[in-house]
Order: structure tokens, then sequence, then C-alpha cells
């Protein structure tokens, strides 16, 4: 969810320090005002209408930063120097933050639209996007605590979600760094008439001319309750759908409660194709990006919010908000095992989306540690939001956006049209995470520990807040570690409406702690097996429970793993299956070297996928520089985000080139034309030639790797 700074100060444009060393070089300078009526010729650079489920140039190579304007705001003098600035900055999307979180009259809200429109005008003049902030399940009322506001005096006493216990989802100021003290935060039920009341204003706003939409935290949110929403709208869509009462208490051994947990699920999936057909239905171009703060950790079990759910459907994407490690520190004081977890973050997020966009926020503490979030969101396939945290509304440095974002424009085809080259498949389950050993804690990072003169890190400290202590997504997230580190590309799967096609082009499958797994599902990895794929299951528990966590009278896959319930559990066990293979190994694997980085370990979890599939690349140097393969046309292209600088235990954030070599195979009667390197740590984002060596059928090149470099070897 977003963290804003209040809107009752001056007009802001995400102007933080530094100076624009990159201004103009990839977007043209502005020369004064433009006037608001000035006529707009959309068709020399509108997209395609989203008739067709196809997402927009404008929206796959997006790169975003906020912008806002205050009610007295006038159009040339405080709107359209937001706009310029941010054009010098390479922005090409702003996610307008205005009034909308809080509680407003409709004449206000009907004035408010014409501010909009007047906003919209003016960025579409000089070919700027512009996404409209909008919170899906909160209301703010400033000053409510002691005034009037929408829960005390308005309809939110009736709309409000209730705890199972019966109290409503309402707080006052201080508890999150987004409601200020004195102020109401008031949660809705999405199967409340809020539901008709905000699809009303969601058209409203569509027609204004907005490109997209950004509904907010379309969550249940557990800052004060658990387990929210059982009022009796919630009661009565759940009944409806399930023949079941609502449950009275969070028991995870009890089946309605556990099919309560997997409803929430697809209620909020159901709110967000609600909310994207009720923009559409007043303006069939608009997009919409659901901000989704629940990423590939316990979060959304908690909340409800199932990003992976939304992966299919057409017109409506994601803002992925990626949390970092501390408020006011950023990555500054990550271990290696944690920035992993930001990887896993990202690669969720890029796989969650499907084919769409992935838009997602790249926060930064300073200007060095913020740049080498953005390389890592970019190897991953994302769309840039880059803000200083905690809040939303500053850059972390204007020079340092200014640069990233020009790099990214230079290389837009290369980050977002190339496919990606990797074989070998993470499977990320849903009903896994949900009903796998519940424990307290998201997991979203390993280290707990508050590093010494740091703030607002982002656990209490305690142990089992940590991932290595999650079953499922300890293995999870370990498995992704040792990808990272052996060098392997990857891509990570998720689970929710899993087809054959999801799996095509992959020849390997890591299935880590796989417990929960539905019969449809089943079916596909069964059918991938049989077809000549390999999987790779640990755990002690392999496809024992069903999508709803409850325990199977024999494993969903115990044909493939070639063992039953009845039959001894093997410590490993390696079975053929139709033309596939699958390797089963008991123990943990990936959760031990998640706590430790053993590479006794890693080498044993993996070696099913060195054994199955050859080498696509090879790197020689630290472990600990990520690497992402791809091809776009004759080229092939390798990502290389350097986190040397971090190691087992939290250091002082410092940039340390690293040197490496990489290994492509050539193609069959191919030659190597030409090597190229871009990189945003440099002068400039151009692809720089580099040398090159061909031995027998490998062709290697040996670059130094700063923070984050992009190398192209073409072929012909």
């Amino acid at each position: 969810m977003n963290r804003r700074l209040s809107r009752r100060g001056l007009l802001r444009a995400g102007l933080g320090a530094g100076g624009a060393a990159w201004a103009g070089r990839m977007l043209p300078g502005l020369h004064g005002p433009v006037p608001a009526s000035l006529p707009l010729d959309r068709a020399a650079w509108a997209g395609p209408a989203v008739r067709t489920g196809a997402f927009p140039d404008w929206s796959r190579f997006a790169r975003l930063a906020d912008g806002t304007f205050d009610e007295d705001a006038d159009p040339a003098h405080d709107m359209q120097p937001v706009i310029n600035a941010l054009k010098a900055q390479n922005v090409s999307v702003i996610e307008l933050d205005t009034i909308l979180s809080n509680w407003i009259t409709d004449d206000a809200f009907t004035t408010h639209m014409g501010k909009v429109t007047s906003f919209v005008q003016l960025a579409h003049a000089v070919g700027i996007r512009v996404v409209m902030y909008y919170p899906s399940l909160e209301v703010i009322s400033t000053g409510g605590e002691n005034g009037p506001s929408f829960y005390k005096t308005d309809q939110g006493k009736s709309w409000v979600q209730l705890s199972p216990d019966g109290k409503p989802n309402v707080f006052y100021g201080s508890l999150v760094v987004w409601v200020d003290p004195g102020d109401e935060s008031c949660w809705v039920s999405p199967n409340s008439p809020w539901h008709d009341f905000y699809l009303g204003r969601i058209k409203a706003l569509a027609a204004t001319g907005v490109d997209a939409i950004w509904p907010d935290v379309p969550i249940y949110f557990d800052g004060a309750l658990s387990w929210c929403d059982a009022s009796p709208w919630a009661a009565t869509a759940f009944k409806a759908d399930t023949g079941l009462d609502l449950p009275k208490k969070a028991d995870f051994g009890n089946l309605p409660f556990r099919r309560y947990v997997e409803w929430r699920h697809r209620n909020l999936l159901q709110w967000q194709l609600d909310i994207a057909a009720a923009g559409r239905s007043a303006n069939p171009d608009v997009l919409t990006f659901v901000e989704t703060v629940s990423m590939d950790y316990q979060y959304a079990t908690l909340v409800g919010l199932d990003g992976a759910y939304l992966r299919k459907a057409e017109g409506v994407s994601h803002v992925w908000e990626v949390d970092i490690l501390g408020n006011y520190d950023g990555m500054r004081h990550s271990t290696a095992s944690d920035w992993t977890c930001l990887i896993s973050m990202y690669k969720y997020a890029r796989a969650a989306s499907g084919t769409k966009p992935a838009w997602a926020f790249s926060y930064g503490w300073k200007a060095d540690d913020a740049s080498l979030v953005m390389a890592e969101l970019l190897a991953a396939g994302c769309n840039p939001y880059e803000v200083k945290s905690p809040f939303k509304n500053d850059t972390t440095d204007k020079a340092m956006r200014t640069r990233m974002y020009a790099f990214v424009a230079a290389n837009q085809e290369k980050l977002y049209n190339a496919t990606s080259s990797a074989v070998v498949g993470v499977y990320h389950s849903s009903a896994s995470r949900d009903f796998v050993s519940p424990a307290a804690g998201t997991g979203m990072y390993v280290n707990t520990k508050t590093p010494s003169g740091v703030k607002d890190w982002w656990a209490t400290g305690t142990a089992q807040e940590s991932c290595v202590e999650q079953e499922w997504l300890g293995e999870f997230r370990g498995t992704v570690k040792s990808l990272v580190f052996a060098h392997i590309p990857f891509s990570t799967v998720p689970s929710p409406g899993l087809t054959a096609d999801d799996l095509a082009g992959l020849r390997v499958l890591m299935l880590p702690n796989l417990q929960a797994v539905s019969d449809a599902e089943a079916g596909v990895l069964r059918g991938f097996v049989a077809g000549g794929g390999t999987v790779v299951i640990t755990g002690p528990v392999p496809t024992g429970l069903d999508e709803l966590g409850t325990v199977r009278g024999e494993y969903a896959l115990a044909d493939v793993l070639g063992f039953g319930k009845a039959d001894p559990l093997p410590d490993s066990r390696q079975n053929r299956f139709g033309s596939g293979t699958c390797w089963y190994v008991k123990d943990l694997l990936g959760r031990s070297y998640l706590g430790r980085t053993d590479r006794a370990v890693a080498d044993r979890l993996l070696a099913p996928v060195r054994a199955a599939v050859p080498s696509a690349v090879t790197l020689t140097g630290d472990d600990r520089i990520h690497l992402e393969l791809g091809r776009l046309g004759d080229d092939t292209i390798v990502q290389l985000v350097n986190f040397t600088c971090f190691d087992d235990s939290p250091a002082a954030f410092r940039t340390v080139p690293a040197t490496c070599t990489v290994g492509l195979p050539l193609p069959a009667g191919k030659r190597v034309l030409a090597a190229t390197v871009s990189t945003p740590d440099g002068s400039s984002p151009a692809p720089q030639p580099v040398p090159w060596q061909v031995t027998g059928n490998t062709v290697s090149v040996t670059l130094t790797v700063a923070q984050y470099a992009l190398l192209t070897v073409t072929t012909g």
C-alpha cells in the first residue's frame, strides 16, 4: 500500500536533491507552459485500445514517477511546472495522486475531476501519460478522530469491514506512516454498497481522459485487526459462493476457515475485475494497474490479495509495491540472502503479471542503493516507479532518476521485448503458501535484527518473522537463492490458473516443498513430466494436501513420484515417468541453503537441473552476480547485477565493481558479429563495443560490472 505524505503542503513533483546531469539527452526539454486549451493530436502518439487484451507500448515501456497538485492549483503556474520537471527527468508516465484518498463529497469529487482533466490535457500535450491513483477500500477522513468522519457520520459504519469477532476495521493516525495523527482510516467491504459507489466514481474518473487508473489497497487490511471481512455483506457473499457460514475464528485446522482464506483471494480478484470493467465502460482505452503490496511471501495469505490470481485477466495488471528492509535505510544493510529475497519478489512480480506490463516500486534511500535496486527491477523485466522510501512524493535523487530513466529509454526494446531464454522454472504454489504450516510473521526477508543506527526496520526483531522460519516460503526462497548464486537463469511460475502453455519452453520445473495442489494442477504437472520434462520435488509431504490444505488419502503425484503414502518415505528418489523424470528429496535443501550459504547443499539441490539441461550461459566470477538471459532477434542479451557488496552479515553499503567472464554457446552455423555493453553506471547509456573471444563453439566476453550491465552479443 502507499505511504504518502500529507497533501496539505505545496505542490510536489518528485523533485529531489542533485543536478539534472542527463536532462534533455533522451527527451527534449520544454520551453514554457502549454495552454490548457491547446488541442491534442492524440492520433499522433496514442496507443491502440485494449479491446483485445493487448497493452499499448506506452504502458509496456513506462518510466513512472509521482505528481500532484493542490485544489487551488492553476494549470499554467502550478500544474505545468510539475509536468516540465518530470519530463526533464525522462519520466514517461505520471502517477497523479491528489485528494482521492480522502472522504470528499460528490460535488467536491466532480469539481476535482475538472482539475484532473486539465492536468491530463497538459501532460498529453507534451507526450506524457497519466495514471490516476485512487484507493479502492480505504477512506481517510482528515481530522476524523475528533471531528466528522466517514465512519462516524457517513456510510462507513454500515460499509466497514469487520473482524470475525465483530470489530470495525477503523483506526486513527500514527498506526501507519500514511495516516496523519488525528485522521481516521476506515476500511470498507467490497461486497457492501461501497462497490457501486466506488465504481460510479471510477467511471467518472475514466471519462477525464486519464490513460490508466491506479486502484490502491484492495486488501483486508490487517494493521489493526486480523482476518477481515466478516461483515454481513461478506457473510452473504461467502454463503452464496460456498454454502457455508463465515467461520467465527481463525483456525487453519478447520476446513470452513481454509475455504474462507481462499475465498478472500477470489473475492478480491472479482473486485479488481469489476474496477477494470467499470473504467473501460466509460473509456474503452483506459487501463487499470492495481497497486499490489502482497508479493511472494505470507502477506498475501493475511490480507487476501494474491496478485497471481489476476495474471490472465485482460486490460488490468499490477503496480507491485516491493518493500525494502528499512524505511529510512533502503537496502543499505542487506545481507546477500536478503538481496536474493528482493530478486525473488521482482521475478514473482514479473511472472504474476503474465504477458502484461509489470510496473513496480523502486525504493531507495540514497542514490547508490536506489540505482542498485532499480537495476534488479529492470533485470527482472519490470517497469520502474522510482521513489524515495518510505514516501511516494519524492525521488531518491533527481540526477540518479534522470540517468537511470535515460538508460531505460535507450534500451527499452531489449529490456521489455526480449524473450527469456530460461529453461528452468521455480513453481510458486499459492495454496502451499496459504496452508503449509502457517506461522507468525510475513517472511518478507531473512534478517530480522535491526542493524545498529537504523530505524524502522521491516521486522520487529523476532526470529520467527524471517522467511527462513517459514516452512514453505523458506524452501521457495532458498531454491531461488541457489539458482541465483549458481548463475542459472530461471523463470517463476505462479500456480493460479496453471495450464500446459505456462510450462512451454521449460525443461526443468523446481517444485519446492509442494504440498497443497489441486487435481487440475497435478494433471498439468503430470503432463509436463510425461512429455519429457524434469521436476524436482522437495519436502516431507509431496503433493499430500489438496488446494484447500486438506490431507489427501494419496499423494496427488504418487505415480510421478514412484511411491505412495503406504510406502516408506525415501530420503531421495529418481523416477522415470513417461518420457520425463521426477527427482524427489525429502529434506528442505533450499531452506537450509537460505539460512546458511553452503555450496554442497546447493549442489545437491541443483544436481538434477545440471543433469537435465546443458548450460545456456556460464559466468566465471563471484556468485553474487545475478544473471538473466534473453533473446531479441539475432541478439543474445545478458543482464548482470552486481550485489557483491552484500555478504552473510549486514555491513555498510558500498559499490564494489566486479570483473567476470560470460560464456555463450554459438548457434550452429553462426558467427559473432558484435558485442556491446550498455550500462547506466557510466556517462552514456549508449551501447559500447567490447572485445570477445571465440574458443571452439563458445564466445566469451570479460567485463567489469559496477552495478548493472547489459551485454548484447549479435550473431549472424
